[in-house]
């Protein structure tokens, strides 16, 4: 049976397909991920790209349906969550503890109207999910990995953050964009030394946010975006925690392989430039 806010098993850890060897793993058990947003689009591929790679996936959305879809076809867990909701989000981290990855993937674009004729309500409502949610998830998981000197988090972040407005732009999503990119950021250097955190673009990627968004965008391939996380997701990338990385423009080998330019320059990161 399915309720908020509880996880609901769809597939014990020992059926993995992965084989053993292959997949991560923390003292002989499989590692979890929560992926918020994960009912659809980017999240839901993301969810798939890491049971692929052989983690348990728990897959949290608001949208039960489309939670328990995701979670049937990946063979990991669901639960309906709305990340603003800060009882709802520590019932759901302590229900699945101990939790090895966080994607913070859940946010809206909702902004239908020009700025000054929105209900404050509704604008304001797009910085609950897509800043607010994020500090909820990230709060109820740290103290776990903490303790356990364990763990990464991965925020969705957007090039909405800093590239130029265009016409007809709105204020909302951008602005909440730009917030939690700066999060993300400040929050790596506060956990340095502890834990990862990385916040990332995936690019312009066609999903039910962006159907509004014509056909000859320069579009992204769905693909990067999930390859990215289960790239950072392996550990091999923590020097670059707390650097702005996008899904397509960024290799991360190449950045690694000059970490210490990326480190003295302050390079892959949003800066005011004189």
């Amino acid at each position: 049976m399915f309720c908020a806010g509880r996880i609901v098993h769809h597939r014990a850890l020992s059926s993995f397909a992965t084989a053993e060897n292959d997949a991560p793993s923390r003292y002989g058990s499989r590692m979890l991920a929560l992926v918020t947003g994960g009912g659809r689009g980017i999240g839901a591929n993301i969810a798939r790209r890491l049971a692929d790679e052989g983690w348990d996936v728990v897959v949290a959305a608001r949208t039960t349906e489309q939670v328990e879809a995701v979670a049937n076809e990946t063979g990991g867990r669901a639960v309906a969550l709305d990340v603003t909701d800060r009882e709802a989000v520590e019932r759901v981290v302590a229900d699945a503890e101990p939790i090895d990855l966080l994607v913070a993937n859940a946010g809206v674009a909702n902004q239908g109207a020009p700025t000054w004729e929105m209900e404050p309500d509704d604008w304001w409502r797009v910085f609950e999910v897509n800043v607010l949610g994020v500090h909820l998830c990230c709060r109820a998981v740290i103290p776990g990995m903490l303790k356990r000197g364990s763990g990464r988090i991965v925020i969705t972040g957007s090039g909405a953050a800093y590239l130029p407005p265009g016409s007809g732009g709105r204020t909302a999503y951008p602005a909440s964009k730009a917030a939690v990119c700066r999060y993300g950021e400040t929050l790596a250097a506060e956990l340095a030394g502890q834990i990862p955190v990385f916040f990332f673009s995936p690019g312009l990627v066609r999903t039910e946010l962006t159907s509004w968004a014509p056909d000859d965008l320069p579009w992204t391939p769905p693909e990067l975006a999930p390859q990215l996380v289960a790239a950072l997701a392996t550990g091999r990338y923590d020097d670059l925690a707390g650097r702005y990385l996008h899904a397509e423009h960024d290799d991360l080998d190449d950045l690694m392989s000059r970490i210490d330019a990326v480190r003295e320059q302050d390079l892959n990161a949003i800066r005011l430039r004189r």
